[in-house]
C-alpha cells in the first residue's frame, strides 16, 4: 500500500508543500500534472526513505501523524488550476492527492477566481473509517447497516488524512448521481451505471465530492476550450487570506459547495456587496455551516447534531446557515436554498420528471440570444437535473410568471428564471425500497416552516429547482441552481452555453 496526505491543499508557486507518507516500499516517484482540458505533467519528484506507516485509531477524527516522505516546491511557471499528485512506489502500488496552485501574487490575474469546494471534499472524506455522514468503512465492509453506519458519522474531522480514492481520483465516465432513466411503470429507480459501482467499489459517498472527473473538473475543461481565463483557490483561502476576492471581477462556484464556514461567507458578502459578481453553477450551496480549527487541520461539521454535540456554541455551533440561532440564512446570498428545492430524478424523487428546466421569464437577460422562450426546456438530453438542486418559495403574479415568495431570507428582488418540481427527501407511500440517505424531516420541516407538523413535512417534498438572479449591494448573484450544471456544458448542450457565456460576460468574467 502507499497513501500519502500534504499539509495544505493549495500554494502559491514559489511556496514548499511538505508531504507525508506510507508505503509498502521505501521508494515512489510522485507525478504532478494540472488537470484540466488536458492533462499537463509539471514535473516528476523521487521520493525515498518512505516507511509502512501505521494508520492510528481514530485517523479519520485525529490524522494520521505520519513521517514526512517528501516536499513539493511550486514552480514558478506553474499555472494556477488542480493538480493531481500520483504517487507509485517500487511495489507498482498507486495513490492520488491534490493540490490547488494559486496565481502568482505578483503577476497577472484572470477576471474570474473558481473557488473549489474543498471542505465539501473533507466533509465526505471517509479515508481512516467515517466522515461526516456515516461510518463509511463498517457500512462497506457489511458490518453495519445504513442507519447504524449513519449513527456513527464523526463531527470532527482531520484534514491530515489522505483522501478515499474514489474522491480524489475517480475513474473517467464515472456515474451521475441520478436514475438511470425515467421510472417505468410499477418500475423501482435504477442507479446510474451500476456495473461502475461494482466494478470500483464506490461507497454512496463518493460521487458527491472531487474534482477529477467530476463537475468542477467537467466545467474548467469546458471553460478552457472557451477561452475563459480562471484562477484557482480553495474554501479555506477563503478563511485564510480575508481580501483574496478583492482583485477579481467575479467568484465562481461550481458542482458542490455545500459547506461554508462563516469567514468564508463574509469575505463572500464583502465582494459581493463591494460590487462583486457571485455565479453559483452549484446546487446545495452554502447549505452547511462549518468551523475550521487548529489553522486549518481540523474541519468541524456536526451537521444535524450540532447543538446536541456542543450546547454551549451558539452562534459558534455548526448546522444549517438556515437554522434560526445564526439569523444569515444562505438565500440571502445565494437567492436560494436546498431546503426547498431537493432532488430530482433521483430515487423516488420526481423519479419520472423530465430532467430540464422549463423557462418562465425568457426576457432575462440571461437568455439573450439563447434561443428560448416561454415554456421551453432547457436541459432534456441529457437530462440536466438530477442530484441537488436548490429553490425558493414561489406565488405567481399577475403577469402570469413565477415570483419568490418569502421564506428563509430569500431576496425580495429575486428573479425568477426558470423552475422546475424536486423533493426534499423520497415519498415512501409508495412503497418503493429508498435510496437515498435519511434526511432529518423534523428539523428541516421546524427550520422551512416554522414547525414539524406532517403537512410541514409534507411541504418538504414538493419543492422547485430555481435558475435566478438578483443584485445585492453594489453587486450581483446569478444562481443555477442545480449541482448538474457542468453536465450540461460537459454534453455540449447549446442553451447552457449561451446562458453560461451571458453571466460571465456580463460579470466580467471575460476579457
Amino acid at each position: 500500500m502507499i497513501a500519502f496526505y500534504a499539509d495544505t491543499l493549495s500554494a502559491y508557486p514559489g511556496e514548499t508543500v511538505s508531504l507525508f507518507v506510507s508505503s509498502s516500499h521505501p521508494q515512489a516517484r510522485l507525478e504532478i500534472a494540472r488537470v484540466g482540458a488536458a492533462r499537463e505533467v509539471v514535473a516528476r519528484i523521487d521520493l525515498a526513505g518512505l516507511v509502512d506507516a501505521p494508520t492510528p485509531a481514530g485517523a479519520d477524527r485525529d490524522g494520521c501523524g505520519w513521517p514526512k516522505g517528501g516536499e513539493i516546491v511550486v514552480g514558478g511557471d506553474w499555472r494556477s488550476g488542480y493538480y493531481d499528485l500520483v504517487a507509485t512506489n517500487g511495489a507498482g502500488e498507486t495513490s492520488h492527492h491534490l493540490l490547488v496552485v494559486k496565481p502568482r501574487r505578483d503577476g497577472p490575474r484572470a477576471r474570474a477566481a473558481l473557488v473549489l469546494a474543498t471542505n465539501t471534499y473533507h466533509a465526505y472524506n471517509w479515508w481512516g473509517g467515517a466522515n461526516s455522514y456515516c461510518d463509511v468503512t463498517g457500512l462497506m465492509a457489511r458490518e453495519l447497516t445504513l442507519a447504524e453506519g449513519m449513527a456513527r458519522a464523526i463531527g470532527v474531522l482531520s484534514a491530515r488524512r489522505p483522501f478515499a480514492q474514489n474522491i480524489v481520483a475517480m475513474a473517467p465516465d464515472g456515474p451521475r448521481l441520478m436514475n438511470a432513466g425515467v421510472r417505468g411503470f410499477q418500475e423501482r429507480p435504477r442507479t446510474d451505471k451500476p456495473e461502475f459501482w461494482r466494478e470500483h467499489g464506490l461507497s454512496p459517498y463518493d460521487g458527491a465530492a472531487g474534482f477529477l472527473n467530476k463537475w468542477e473538473h467537467h466545467f474548467v475543461a469546458w471553460a478552457e476550450r472557451e477561452g475563459v481565463a480562471l484562477d484557482y483557490f480553495t474554501d479555506w483561502d477563503l478563511e485564510a487570506e480575508p481580501e483574496v476576492l478583492a482583485p477579481y471581477a467575479c467568484m465562481l462556484a461550481v458542482g458542490h459547495s455545500e459547506y461554508w464556514s462563516q469567514p468564508q461567507r463574509e469575505q463572500v458578502e464583502r465582494f459581493v456587496d463591494g460590487g462583486g459578481k457571485l455565479a453559483i453553477f452549484s446546487g446545495n450551496t452554502c447549505y452547511w455551516r462549518v468551523r475550521w480549527e487548529d489553522g486549518g487541520r481540523t474541519l468541524v461539521a456536526h451537521k444535524w447534531n450540532g447543538f446536541v454535540a456542543e450546547p454551549d456554541a451558539g452562534a459558534n455551533g455548526t448546522h444549517m446557515w438556515s437554522h434560526p440561532a445564526f439569523g444569515r440564512p444562505e438565500a440571502a446570498l445565494t437567492g436560494l436554498t436546498f431546503l426547498y428545492g431537493g432532488y430530482h430524478r433521483l430515487g423516488m424523487c420526481v423519479a419520472r420528471g423530465s430532467g430540464a428546466y422549463t423557462v418562465y421569464d425568457d426576457r432575462h437577460w440571461a437568455l439573450e440570444g439563447a434561443d428560448l422562450g416561454y415554456g421551453d426546456s432547457v436541459g432534456l438530453d441529457p437530462p440536466l437535473l438530477a442530484y441537488e438542486n436548490d429553490g425558493c418559495r414561489l406565488a405567481w403574479g399577475e403577469d402570469g410568471l413565477p415570483k419568490a415568495a418569502p421564506g428563509l431570507g430569500v431576496p425580495e428582488n429575486l428573479q425568477v428564471i426558470a423552475i422546475a418540481p424536486c423533493s426534499y427527501g423520497e415519498d415512501l407511500s409508495h412503497g418503493a425500497r429508498p435510496v437515498l440517505p435519511p434526511e432529518d424531516f423534523t428539523q428541516a420541516a421546524e427550520i422551512a416552516y416554522g414547525d414539524a407538523s406532517e403537512e410541514s413535512r409534507r411541504r418538504l417534498l414538493r419543492g422547485h429547482a430555481v435558475m435566478a438572479s438578483f443584485t445585492r449591494g453594489r453587486g450581483e448573484v446569478f444562481n443555477g441552481g442545480t449541482t448538474e450544471w457542468a453536465h450540461g456544458l460537459k454534453a455540449g448542450d447549446p442553451y447552457l452555453r449561451a446562458i453560461t457565456l451571458n453571466v460571465l460576460r456580463r460579470f466580467g468574467a471575460l476579457g
